[in-house]
């Protein structure tokens, strides 16, 4: 098998935004995560996906608080045999000592094949990949979660999640899909509005309080590409229209005086009782981790979809590291599936 490296021609080299995501990669990548579970489910298909990417190490720079992420992006690498080093906080980093994050992120390039992250701060990944760049060891970024802004990776897996919930009634194209929450603070939801533009005539729902709405980028973004949407406080009432309803937490890590708990959320949670209003083919998703917003007792009907979205994400992202890489021809060749 040739050496397999990251091409800076590649359109994956990098993975910032979901906005460098057409229907063509967001297709392709369903695919091949398809593909990518198949292999999986036979010894010999794990045997063949350690070995894809077994040169190749990684940095999970998870500065910000992470369970699903970091596991989920933590067991891919071991999927294909890569392996990991990890930061959780800058603390135990040269940071204390007054390095700049980009310096600490150019020294990661000289170790590591690809550079996995996670902060707070807004636009950071693509400040680090402009970086890597123009250094003489280019290195790719994914961008694991940044700020308030970008998801990408969440978003991707959410696209899976719905394709697969969809595929006997078409796929997205067509389909009424509730966003419910903190839309203003809300990444996830966020990043999977963006790629709302690759798919006909899908309507959008945003349900939130007033202090959450959906912020006006958004808006905007969906009014330039056609995308329908409407914005209402009334999640009863919009419930039997949707085929989804994708559901969020309060982001209050994000409260700069308190004022997550100055908001009545009690209309913004999902019970039981709720069921009956949603057809009886509809989806319902959380990017997880919940509080109180989805009872527990709906996890035990099958329209709740968040804990399959959850374990999508693994293999989600074991696809994007082969694209990455550009060693997902070797999974399409599908010699070991036939």
């Amino acid at each position: 098998m040739p050496e397999r490296s990251a091409s800076p021609e590649n359109e994956f080299f990098h993975v910032l935004k979901t906005q460098q995501f057409d229907r063509s990669l967001l297709d392709g990548l369903c695919e091949l995560t398809t593909t990518v579970r198949r292999y999986a489910k036979h010894r010999e298909g794990l045997h063949f996906l350690r070995g894809l990417l077994s040169e190749k190490r990684a940095m999970l720079y998870f500065t910000q608080p992470s369970t699903r992420t970091f596991l989920s992006f933590n067991n891919a690498c071991q999927i294909l045999g890569i392996q990991t080093s990890e930061i959780r906080d800058s603390a135990t980093s040269s940071e204390v000592k007054g390095e700049s994050l980009l310096d600490s992120l150019r020294t990661f390039s000289s170790y590591v094949d690809v550079v996995i992250m996670r902060t707070k701060e807004e636009g950071l990944a693509e400040s680090a990949a402009e970086l890597f760049d123009r250094i003489h060891r280019r290195v790719p970024i994914v961008n694991a979660g940044s700020g308030k802004d970008q998801h990408p990776t969440q978003a991707l897996l959410d696209i899976y999640t719905l394709e697969r919930s969809f595929m006997h009634r078409g796929g997205i194209d067509g389909k009424v899909i509730g966003m419910m929450g903190d839309l203003k603070r809300g990444r996830t939801v966020r990043s999977l509005s963006y790629l709302m533009k690759n798919y006909r005539d899908v309507k959008l729902v945003f349900i939130s309080p007033p202090a959450f709405r959906m912020e006006e980028d958004i808006k905007a973004h969906l009014r330039e590409h056609g995308v329908t949407f409407t914005e209402t406080e009334d999640m009863e009432a919009a419930l039997p229209s949707l085929d989804a309803i994708y559901i969020t937490r309060i982001q209050d890590e994000h409260d700069v005086s308190g004022e997550s708990s100055k908001v009545d959320l009690s209309r913004f949670k999902f019970r039981v009782e709720h069921l009956a209003k949603l057809k009886e083919d509809g989806v319902i998703m959380h990017p997880l981790p919940r509080r109180d917003e989805i009872h527990p007792d709906v996890d035990n009907d099958p329209r709740a979809k968040y804990w399959r979205q959850e374990r999508n994400g693994m293999w989600m992202r074991v696809a994007i590291l082969t694209k990455i890489f550009g060693v997902d021809r070797y999974l399409q060749q599908g010699s070991l599936l036939d």
